[in-house]
């Protein structure tokens, strides 16, 4: 139980510490975190990222953020910049470099390069008189008074906080260059995420004979027949120019049933839903999918600008092609 106790604690304790380190970053969000994001939106380069041990892999995160997010980044290593990788670096680029103390070794040593090239530079440190941070056009301030790490030593504190601070970069930029849902899915096109941001309703929706319809006037028999024969569990009712005129799913069929009708003699007109929601073919899916599970309907009829239906589709094909 004490080791327990003791183990729950320090969990804890370091949660806590990090909590404060993140909003100690409030009050450095100012005008030089304005000056950064300016002199970003103004370049016609790349944002090359730069870090040596955990701020290195933190750096490879915030140029991942800020790629995915609409700010070309990437990252470089800086002991290999020294041996070649410079070379990857343009005058129209701008270094971010990370760097709890601003003295690491193998970016001090890129410094001079870096303003022979004269390329721009933002610093992320925790040292705001440090060699970097006074070498940067504009320095982060991400100070931490403590690292969770209870020797004061391991990077702990002192990461979430450039984490945080990238973070922050990089929504603020996507922000301001007004990013969208679909742009953000161009760079995710795989996966869960970029199916349900980039699919269309036209890519999933039954179309051209698959489309079961059947014109007004139809006795309810001959309509079950064509639900049947198409297998989407709804049929669309058309008026005689071939516009939408209803829809008849299984739900209606088992309130139809319900009103003890004789499906013999009883034509479509008389049970069908009149007109019905719709969606359009260059809808997103995820959208079409709302519109279901808002109005408690597990299909939909896709119609043209002309309200000419061309297609349909139900819950099934949304969850067949990964949207839900």
């Amino acid at each position: 139980m004490s080791q327990s106790s003791d183990l729950i604690q320090s969990a804890q304790r370091t949660i806590r510490l990090e909590l404060e380190a993140v909003e100690g970053l409030l009050a450095h969000i100012d005008a030089d975190f304005v000056r950064a994001c300016e002199m970003i939106l103004a370049s016609k380069g790349r944002v090359v990222v730069v870090g040596m041990g955990k701020s290195g892999h933190v750096g490879n995160k915030i140029a991942a953020t800020l790629a995915s997010t609409g700010t070309t980044a990437f990252f470089v290593h800086p002991a290999e910049a020294s041996h070649g990788d410079m070379g990857m670096i343009t005058k129209d680029d701008i270094i971010l470099a990370l760097s709890n103390s601003g003295t690491t070794n193998e970016i001090v040593t890129l410094l001079p390069l870096i303003k022979r090239l004269g390329i721009q530079m933002i610093g992320i440190t925790g040292n705001p008189e440090s060699t970097l941070a006074k070498a940067a056009e504009v320095n982060l301030n991400v100070h931490v008074a403590h690292e969770a790490c209870p020797l004061n030593l391991a990077p702990t504190s002192s990461t979430t906080a450039a984490l945080v601070m990238g973070d922050a970069l990089a929504v603020a930029l996507l922000e301001a260059r007004g990013f969208t849902a679909e742009d953000f899915a161009f760079s995710h096109p795989g996966g869960a995420l970029g199916r349900r941001l980039l699919l269309k309703v036209e890519n999933v929706m039954h179309s051209g004979d698959e489309l079961p319809h059947v014109p007004r006037g139809t006795l309810l028999k001959d309509a079950l027949m064509e639900m049947t024969r198409k297998g989407l569990g709804m049929t669309v009712i058309l008026e005689t120019d071939g516009r939408l005129a209803g829809v008849f799913t299984d739900g209606d069929l088992r309130r139809t049933l319900d009103r003890t009708i004789d499906i013999h003699t009883a034509t479509i007109d008389a049970v069908m839903t009149p007109h019905g929601r719709t969606a359009r073919p260059e809808m997103l899916a995820a959208e079409a999918l709302k519109i279901m599970e808002d109005h408690k309907i597990g299909a939909l009829v896709v119609v043209d600008s002309d309200d000419h239906p061309i297609g349909a589709l139900n819950m099934h094909d949304l969850l067949r092609a990964g949207v839900m």
